[in-house]
């Protein structure tokens, strides 16, 4: 349908032209339009519609000569109009032939960047059409497969070349950022060596001795020797809380030595006792309670429970073991401030203490009794570095265990109990600690008045370290 306003022709000092149409291609007259620039809106018709738009074929061709005439006074196009009151003559339809049609369609789809249709043998089947208007039922450049180009044998542009190389490029950029985000918690940084592992620690029965060993396995829940795990058995009292030295000082007493299947226990005036590590299915199953949080162990008999009352001869207690699948105690209950998300089964913070050998040479000369290394029960001990230089590391690499760090450890009264008597004496070490190693204002809601001696750390990547080991700090 050609627009009838006289502004949008050259003979009207408008510019350029402006033809809009609407219906099936191609449009009537517009090879006398060649220098026009067109813009389209392709309709898919249905099927009646298209019927009727072929019936009225042959009359358009006459009211596009009558609009001419209307407008020529104005426009300067088309012969001059019929007198009013007068209808001009009704010219018979002509057949369109496959030239007139090809001569109609070649110049708007020269405008459309189009290919003109081909034309094809009688009888022979019509040509597929390339590009992606073979595919029906897709949109081809805003249209859909079943659209008038397709019907009048005109192939859609291709899809240009960029747009593929760009979709890959997205997606590879996609897949990259996914990876390194996960990838992030585990990449390798830059290792500073600090430091030598001088000797590891095992603590198999919470505030008993503990078992120097010269490799571990590092899991989540703390250092492992074969089937011996740290701090995994626990005293508790008949109503569940659990005990430590804290309590019974004797207790730092029992040392144990361990083989493939057991662990032997042995304390002062008292018979060995072998306690097989796999603990019946069938025994009972205890609620514990530890420093205000609940937690569960498994019974380990009545006589492990009678050789432990016997010892400490205070009350009746029970010897209970950690199980991978019982409830342990989460660290957001033990430490509401640490962005660190674990579990621990008896120690009292973290899987992981790590203490320096420097750190205790300084504390032991500002002292008149010197005290050891067990006082302070670590898991990790380390040589070569300056005292109290743990205090400035993050997280650490050691063997292929990645630890992380959480907080500074706040000492308690059970430093003051004598690893070898069993004695507890109340001041010492923490009066010296306390006069040089208070944390600093800001922090005294988590540590309040407990000076601090060592690091806790969690595991981050689980492995095997050993005595010897380089100690880097991953910056």
């Amino acid at each position: 349908r050609v627009c009838s306003e006289p502004r949008s022709f050259h003979g009207a000092g408008c510019g350029p032209k402006v033809v809009r149409f609407s219906g099936d291609l191609p449009v009537p007259n517009a090879e006398n339009l060649p220098f026009c620039r067109l813009q389209a809106t392709v309709l898919s018709p249905g099927p009646r519609r298209a019927a009727k738009q072929r019936d009225r074929e042959s009359g358009s061709e006459s009211e596009s000569d009558l609009s001419g005439q209307r407008g020529g006074a104005a426009s300067g196009f088309g012969p001059p109009a019929p007198p009013r009151g007068r209808r001009a003559p009704r010219r018979p339809a002509r057949p369109a032939t496959s030239a007139r049609a090809e001569r109609r369609v070649r110049p708007l789809t020269g405008q459309l960047g189009l290919r003109p249709p081909q034309p094809r043998a009688p009888g022979a089947p019509p040509a597929p059409v390339a590009g992606w208007s073979a595919l029906r039922g897709r949109r081809v450049m805003g249209a859909v497969g079943s659209s008038p180009l397709v019907r009048l044998g005109l192939s859609a542009p291709s899809r240009p070349r960029w747009l593929g190389v760009a979709a890959l490029g997205l997606a590879a950029v996609a897949l990259g950022a996914v990876a390194w985000r996960r990838a992030w918690p585990r990449r390798r940084r830059r290792l500073q060596q600090v430091g030598t592992v001088a000797r590891l620690w095992l603590y198999p029965v919470k505030s008993c001795k503990g078992v120097p060993v010269s490799e571990a396995e590092c899991t989540a829940l703390g250092l492992r020797c074969g089937h011996v795990r740290d701090r995994f058995w626990t005293v508790i009292k008949e109503d569940g809380h659990v005990v430590t030295a804290r309590q019974e000082h004797r207790l730092v007493l029992v040392s144990i030595t361990h083989d493939d299947n057991c662990l032997v226990l042995r304390a002062p005036g008292m018979d060995q006792l072998v306690l097989p590590i796999k603990v019946p299915s069938s025994n009972r199953l205890h609620n514990c309670r530890m420093f205000g949080l609940d937690t569960q162990g498994r019974d380990c008999g009545d006589e492990a429970a009678q050789w432990f009352t016997s010892f400490l001869k205070t009350e009746a207690y029970r010897l209970v073991q950690f199980e991978k699948n019982l409830k342990g105690r989460q660290s957001k209950k033990i430490f509401s401030s640490v962005a660190q998300d674990y579990e621990v089964a008896y120690p009292d913070c973290s899987p992981i203490l790590v203490i320096s050998e420097a750190s205790l040479t300084d504390l032991n000369t500002r002292m008149e009794k010197k005290v050891k290394m067990e006082n302070f029960r670590p898991n990790i001990e380390v040589t070569g570095c300056s005292a109290f230089e743990e205090d400035t590391w993050g997280d650490l690499l050691i063997g292929d265990v990645e630890m992380k760090k959480v907080l500074a450890c706040g000492r308690c009264i059970l430093t003051t109990v004598d690893p070898d008597t069993g004695v507890i004496d109340r001041k010492e070490p923490l009066e010296t600690l306390k006069s040089y190693r208070l944390c600093d204002p800001s922090e005294r809601p988590i540590y309040k008045s407990a000076p601090l001696f060592g690091i806790y750390y969690s595991v981050e990547k689980i492995g095997s370290l050993k005595v010897g080991d380089p100690v880097y700090r991953m910056v």
